[in-house]
C-alpha cells in the first residue's frame, strides 16, 4: 500500500504532477471504474506528455501506491499536544481513522483499487501488497508511539493484531457509507476496548498505560 518509487529527479513542478496525476486518475475512476483509466487518457487531460507520466508512475498500479500514499501520510502527521501522554489504544484509533479519513472521499475507488492489487493472477500486484501491509502496519505502530522494540516479544504480538485489526477494520469501511465513517469509528473504538486489557502485562508497555487499557487483540 505504499508507494512503489520510480526513479526521477524530484523538485515542486514534479512534486505538483504527481498530485495531479493522481487526482485525474481518480476523478477519471469515479466516472469510468478505476479498471477503465487509462494514463494515457490521463495525460492527454492534463495536456503533459506520456514520458512525463512516466516519470512519476510506472503503471496505474503505482498511481494506486500514491494514492494509499497520502493515507500514510495522513496517518503520520503532527499529532495534537499531549498525543504521547493519550492511552495507546486512543493512539491507536487516531492513527488508524487519520488513514481512513484520507481516502475516504473516494472508498468505493480505493475498494477497487485493492481488490485488482489482490486479483490472483496479478501476481506482480499481490505479492508486493503482502509486504506493503506490514509495512503499513509498522508505521501504524509507529506514529501511535508503541514503545516495544521492534523484533521483542510485545512488538511482535502487537504487529500480528493490529494486522488482523486493520483488516477487518479495513473490511467495515470498505461497505461504511455512514455519516462521517461512524460505523467504522464505532467498530474500531469497540475493538481495541475489547482487548485492551489483553497484553496489560506482557513486557514491553508503559506502566502508565496498564491503568489505560493499553493493548489489543482481534
Amino acid at each position: 500500500m505504499s508507494i512503489i518509487a520510480v526513479h526521477h529527479d524530484p523538485g515542486a513542478d514534479e512534486t505538483s504532477l504527481r498530485h495531479r496525476v493522481v487526482d485525474e486518475a481518480l476523478h477519471q475512476a469515479e466516472t469510468h471504474g478505476w479498471e477503465a483509466v487509462r494514463l494515457s487518457d490521463v495525460a492527454a487531460h492534463l495536456e503533459v506528455s506520456m514520458a512525463a507520466v512516466l516519470a512519476e508512475f510506472r503503471d496505474l498500479d503505482a498511481v494506486a501506491n500514491g494514492w494509499f500514499q497520502r493515507g500514510l501520510e495522513a496517518m503520520l502527521a503532527d499529532k495534537p499536544d499531549g498525543f504521547h501522554h493519550w492511552p495507546e489504544a486512543q493512539r491507536l484509533a487516531h492513527c488508524l481513522l487519520a488513514w481512513f479519513d484520507a481516502l475516504a472521499a473516494h472508498r468505493r475507488v480505493t475498494v477497487t483499487m485493492l481488490r485488482t492489487k489482490a486479483h490472483l493472477p496479478h501476481l506482480h500486484t499481490w505479492v508486493p501488497m503482502v509486504f506493503d501491509l506490514s509495512r503499513t502496519v509498522q508505521w501504524w505502530r509507529e506514529s501511535a508511539r508503541l514503545p516495544a522494540p521492534y523484533g521483542t516479544r510485545r512488538a511482535q504480538i502487537e504487529e500480528i493484531s493490529l494486522t488482523g485489526l486493520f483488516l477487518v477494520t479495513l473490511a467495515v469501511w470498505s461497505g461504511d457509507g455512514s455519516e462521517g465513517q461512524a460505523r467504522t469509528r464505532r467498530f474500531l473504538e469497540k475493538r481495541l476496548a475489547q482487548g485492551a486489557r489483553c497484553l496489560r502485562w506482557v513486557p514491553g508497555g508503559h506502566v502508565e498505560d496498564r491503568a489505560h487499557e493499553p493493548a489489543l487483540q482481534i
